[in-house]
This record gives C-alpha cells, sequence and structure tokens, in this order.
C-alpha cells in the first residue's frame, strides 16, 4: 500500500470507530551526511525515517499521535488508543479541520523540487565532495589549523489526507555542501563556515570554492580586537540578514496576536519600518528551498506581500488561531521571504561608509515579540573611510525593533538565495554598540 492509500485508509478508519473529523500525515526521508576531517572521513552516516501521523477531532476534543510502525495491525492500535484518549479531553470550540474552501482547487504547478538525478548519486561521489572542499580549505594557508569539508543530501515525499476531502502529496530532495574552518591567532582560534543548499545537484556551487571562501572568512579574523562602545553605521551581509529578519516574524503569527504577545497588534495598514523595507512570502517559487503547494493546515499556498515599502500588510493566520481571532486563514508560516533589493553591491556600500560594522555574524541573543526589544552579540570587521580595517568581536547591539527597521537606508543588490529568507546586505544608520 502506497503512502497515500495508507492516509487515505487510516483517516477512513479513525471516522468509522468514532471521530467526528482527522488529518494523516505519512512520510518517509532518507538522510546521508558525509564529513571528512584532515582528509579523513569523520561522519558517514545514513538516516531512513518513516512516519505516520494523526490528529484526532472528536466534538471539538482534539489530540496528536505519531508511529514509526507503519504496519496496518499497529496503526489500527494506534487509533483505536487515539480515540479512546481523545475522549477524555476537554472540548475546545475552535478545533477542526480547515474548511475545504481554502484548500488548494483545480490543476497545481510543478515546483520542480524533486531532483531526478539523486537516484545516481553514490558513496565514492559523496565522499570525494568532501574531501575535495576539506582540501580547498587546508590549502589557503598554514594558519589553518583545522578544516571540515561536508556533503549531505536528503529525498523525502510524504502524503496529508484530511477526512473532510484534503489530499496532497509532496516529495523534493535537498543537497547540502558546508565547509569550517579554525585558524590560529596566538592564544585564540577563529572560526568561520560558508555553505551551499540547493535542491538540485548540478546548481551546487564549485565544491572547492565553498572551503576557500570559508578560510578565507577564518583567516580575516586574526587579529580580533574589541572596540570602544559607540554609535555606528551597520552594514549587514546577506547570508547574515535573515537572523534580523526573525524579529519580524513572530509578531505576524495569529497565535501572537490571540495571546497578545505580539508588538504589531493594531499595526496593520502602519509603518513599522522604513520605505526600504519590502518582504513578500512566496511559496511558488521555482526550485526554491520553502517552496509548497500547501501548509501543513492544508490551507493553499499564495503569494503574498508582508510589509510594502514599510507598511504592515499581512499577517500568518493558521487554521486554529485565525478561529480564535474571527479572521479568515492565509498560512500557519512563512515558506520563502523575499526581499526587495537595491542597486549596489556590499562593496559598493562599504565605500560609502565613513564609520561602520560590517556584521558577518550575530552570535547568540534574543528579540521580544511582545515589546519588540532585542539584543544581538555580532562579529565583524570595523569599516573606516570606506574600508574594512580590523576585525571586532564581544560587540552587542540593543534596541526596539520598531525604532531599529526605521534606520534601514538602503538594501544591496546581492541576494542570498541559499536560504528560505532571501535577504541582501543591509545598511542601517546610527546603531548603538556596545562593548560585551
Amino acid at each position: 500500500m502506497d503512502k497515500l492509500e495508507l492516509a487515505k485508509w487510516a483517516a477512513d478508519y479513525a471516522t468509522k470507530i468514532g471521530a467526528s473529523q482527522s488529518a494523516v500525515t505519512v512520510s518517509n526521508s532518507r538522510k546521508v551526511q558525509i564529513d571528512v576531517r584532515d582528509a579523513k572521513i569523520e561522519t558517514l552516516k545514513e538516516t531512513t525515517e518513516n512516519q505516520l501521523s494523526i490528529n484526532i477531532y472528536l466534538d471539538h476534543k482534539y489530540s496528536g499521535h505519531s508511529s514509526n510502525d507503519l504496519r496496518k495491525d499497529s496503526i489500527k492500535k494506534l487509533i483505536d488508543d487515539a480515540v479512546a484518549a481523545t475522549k477524555y479531553l476537554s472540548a475546545d470550540d475552535f478545533r477542526e479541520l480547515t474548511e475545504s474552501k481554502y484548500f488548494p482547487q483545480g490543476k497545481q504547478p510543478d515546483l520542480h523540487l524533486l531532483d531526478s538525478y539523486h537516484e545516481n548519486l553514490t558513496t565514492d561521489k559523496r565522499i570525494k565532495i568532501a574531501k575535495e572542499i576539506e582540501r580547498s580549505a587546508v590549502g589557503q594557508s598554514d594558519q589553518i589549523i583545522s578544516a571540515e569539508g561536508s556533503f549531505s543530501d536528503t529525498i523525502y515525499s510524504s502524503a496529508k489526507v484530511f477526512s473532510n476531502g484534503f489530499e496532497g502529496i509532496t516529495e523534493g530532495t535537498y543537497y547540502v555542501i558546508s565547509a569550517g574552518v579554525t585558524a590560529r591567532d596566538n592564544d585564540a582560534r577563529p572560526e568561520d563556515y560558508d555553505w551551499s543548499v540547493n535542491r538540485f545537484f548540478n546548481k551546487l556551487p564549485d565544491h572547492s570554492e565553498i572551503g576557500i571562501n570559508a578560510a578565507k572568512r577564518a583567516l580575516r579574523k586574526i587579529g580580533q580586537k574589541k572596540i570602544d562602545s559607540g554609535q555606528y553605521d551597520m552594514l549587514v551581509e546577506n547570508r547574515s540578514a535573515g537572523r534580523l529578519a526573525g524579529m519580524l516574524i513572530s509578531p505576524m503569527s495569529a497565535r501572537s496576536l490571540q495571546q497578545k504577545n505580539s508588538y504589531f497588534e493594531g499595526m496593520l495598514g502602519k509603518t513599522v519600518a522604513s520605505d526600504k523595507l519590502t518582504i513578500i512570502d512566496d511559496p511558488l517559487i521555482e526550485s526554491a528551498s520553502g517552496s509548497r503547494l500547501y501548509d501543513s493546515d492544508g490551507i493553499a499556498a499564495q503569494k503574498r506581500v508582508m510589509i510594502d515599502k514599510g507598511v504592515l500588510k499581512n499577517f500568518y493566520i493558521d487554521n486554529y488561531y485565525g478561529r480564535k481571532l474571527g479572521k479568515t486563514p492565509t498560512s500557519n508560516g512563512t515558506s520563502n521571504l523575499v526581499f526587495d533589493y537595491g542597486k549596489q553591491s556590499m562593496d559598493e556600500m562599504i565605500k560609502d561608509i565613513n564609520k561602520g560594522i560590517l556584521v558577518t555574524s550575530f552570535n547568540g541573543g534574543n528579540s521580544n515579540s511582545t515589546t519588540g526589544d532585542f539584543s544581538f552579540g555580532i562579529g565583524g570587521m570595523l569599516i573606516e573611510n570606506g574600508k574594512m580595517t580590523i576585525p571586532v568581536y564581544e560587540m552587542n547591539i540593543t534596541g526596539n525593533a520598531l525604532d531599529f527597521w526605521k534606520k534601514l537606508v538602503a538594501m544591496g543588490n546581492d541576494v542570498h538565495r541559499a536560504s528560505s529568507r532571501r535577504t541582501s546586505s543591509m545598511l542601517f544608520e546610527g546603531i548603538n554598540f556596545a562593548g560585551i
């Protein structure tokens, strides 16, 4: 029995024995991970996972259950026990499956998430790539004391069935190549990394470039210094800017709004950032990391403008909290976040900065979705008179998101595509940096 037929059978069986509604997902995935250090294989691991999960709705009572045993007798017992247990729970009037009018309708596009080449990928090929990455990193300098090259690939598929008519099948692949490098700097050991992700093997960048870039980034940190606290312009490189975007996403959720944990409450249609910030959630980009035809609530994927030139336009409204808020469901979370980009490269932006800090990493910290207050540790490079001078570390930035995002003055043209958060470099004016 294939995944879709098994999911249908489980949903039907749950209804037959007393469930008002049910939602079933049957999935399987296979991941291979290769890590090479000192020209030797450090990790060679293959993980295969099969799972059935079922959500039971019974007179507005709700419970979730899962099993890795996909034998019918075992699933039957799981559902028997699940339905029996759900009867003892308290009712919640908002616990129902998504209405069918929000499901995908008609013929759906092919998002090209599955790479047919995957079946031709051999263990020897995986090891060769990991070794090539590690070797290219080590070869950059005798100041490199350790380097790791990694290759991993994942293939997955799932079938989702709701008892009120939803059916969906998802399948795809991911490839990840990465390098981590440690350099020698007297008593210090500066580290850095590089990586790339793609759904298609032949679209990965040259493997050696990953090792070379990671080495250059680590070597650039030699001589790190603490600098004086003060106000600096802040340029955040594209691959790190996604961390900042996180402080915008949580308060956009229906859960945060319903529980009064969102600093965006009452802000729909109002300015929450500078006019340089536009964010579009687009789940329908072909072959992108976060692409999908529907979310876990069965809500049809749709492109939405979340922030338009600094104005808040949309929230992420899932089925459950949407019912509590009396709002139409939109999506239960992010897909691909596409940031509007500018005209200058990061190097061109650096030339225009008199006194600033290029942030290349965020080290710990947090943001509060209720108040908007945040604090992040950073690492990077001091910029003086249009040039990067010394590497800096052990600095903090703190503030409030509503004030912070209004200091955004420019976006770079260097879109980072190896992530579902497609950010480019971001330039902020007048940010307070404090030494730790």
